[in-house]
């Protein structure tokens, strides 16, 4: 089938995938950083503590969803995702009206738990198991509501706050959530079969077999890959979170690097629809250990330019990187791990995803507060970024041989 005519027979349940990921923004590291002046002034905040109270908040809402991302398995996605998206914008109103710095751990889970966590959680489960032969087609539709998000809100939001208050806004965007609930269920007021519900699955994994959670738990393979799968997590969210930071460190007017993150997603986009492809002819399993090439070549180009150009460049590489992270894991567990199980399985990944966007901020702003500034902590990083994506090449190629042998 070609892309036409695959977006053109599925497009209200494609549809329902894009209106989820985009509405997880509000909950992402890159639309909650766009207020972190305005927060760190009006709570007295330095770098540290501000990343500290974002950590914690983090750290404990990856906690919940190792229970709670198991849910996708037992409902449908019309009823559990218009529950979340309620929550999502109480968690918005709650900001709005945040009294003192001691509650900005809580609101920061509430957004945390709600919008990276459960929103686009539930987003990619239902691409990944709504489709098979064409998963990875599937996965890149999707992750345009992340690429929309991330190309527009920050720019909007970053001009907005120059004529409006950050509370005000955030209490606009909990309006704006609570409009997507009933459009997410006009478009699933029939979910696609036969594979709405979780016991109706049909695509086994290594061994032939559906992994339950326990079982993956058990077995090498995904201790072998989770350093490498937390690298963009981390240090895509740490970028985003200290983007004031950097535009002060280097001598940048914010609005103006914002005015570049436009091409962060559209590179994102493109590779998504590369590697989307690659994936239903290839195997995610053959790509995994290549596509955090772009995260690594980005760090290192952030940490030696001084202009927006280099910049610029890094935003193309990053989004690189993003585009496949968006589309390569999420059909990695459903090849590798079958589909049956593909909520409880995935909720440990998006627990152990949300930890590591918990110390990509922390971290970095510990460090910032001992004076590493984070332009000097990026070559650290690309050289992590390249030993884990190492490690997870040849794990994987050695997980291929069950694969191909269950086949």
């Amino acid at each position: 089938m070609g892309f036409v005519a695959f977006v053109r027979e599925n497009a209200r349940w494609l549809a329902a995938g894009v209106l989820l990921a985009f509405l997880s923004s509000f909950g992402q590291t890159f639309f909650i950083s766009v207020f972190a002046g305005q927060i760190r002034a009006e709570f007295g905040l330095s770098d540290g503590d501000w990343g500290w109270a974002f950590t914690a908040g983090t750290m404990a809402s990856a906690a919940l969803m190792l229970w709670a991302g198991g849910l996708t398995d037992r409902f449908r996605v019309r009823s559990l995702a218009a529950w979340v998206l309620a929550a999502l914008a109480a968690a918005c109103v709650a900001m709005a009206l945040n009294p003192a710095a001691w509650a900005l751990p809580f609101v920061i889970f509430a957004l945390r738990f709600t919008g990276q966590g459960m929103t686009s959680h539930t987003a990619v489960v239902a691409m990944a198991r709504w489709f098979v032969a064409n998963r990875g087609r599937a996965l890149a539709v999707a992750g345009l509501g992340y690429a929309i998000a991330e190309a527009l809100m920050p720019m909007i939001y970053v001009a907005a706050l120059r004529v409006v208050s950050w509370r005000a806004l955030w209490l606009v965007s909990a309006a704006f959530l609570l409009l997507g609930v009933p459009l997410l269920r006009v478009l699933l007021a029939q979910e696609r079969t036969p594979q709405s519900m979780a016991n109706e699955s049909s695509a086994p994994g290594m061994g032939g077999r559906h992994w339950t959670r326990a079982q993956v738990l058990r077995h090498w393979l995904i201790w072998a890959i989770l350093p490498a799968l937390i690298a963009p997590s981390a240090f895509m969210t740490a970028f985003f979170f200290q983007q004031v930071h950097l535009a002060q460190i280097k001598g940048w007017d914010h609005l103006a690097l914002v005015a570049l993150f436009p091409l962060f997603p559209a590179a994102g986009v493109a590779a998504s629809f590369l590697f989307g492809w690659s994936i239903d002819r290839l195997g995610a399993g053959r790509l995994m250990g290549v596509y955090q090439v772009g995260l690594a070549a980005g760090y290192l180009v952030l940490a030696l330019t001084e202009s927006l150009t280099g910049a610029a460049v890094a935003l193309v590489l990053l989004g690189i990187t993003s585009g496949g992270q968006g589309t390569l894991p999420n059909a990695f567990w459903a090849e590798y791990y079958g589909t049956r199980n593909i909520g409880a399985i995935k909720s440990v990944v998006t627990a152990v995803l949300v930890f590591g966007s918990a110390i990509g901020p922390g971290l970095s702003g510990a460090l910032i507060d001992r004076g590493i500034m984070f332009p000097q902590q990026m070559l650290a990083i690309a050289a992590y970024v390249v030993l884990a994506s190492a490690l997870m090449a040849f794990a994987v190629a050695r997980a291929r041989r069950s694969l191909a042998a269950a086949a």
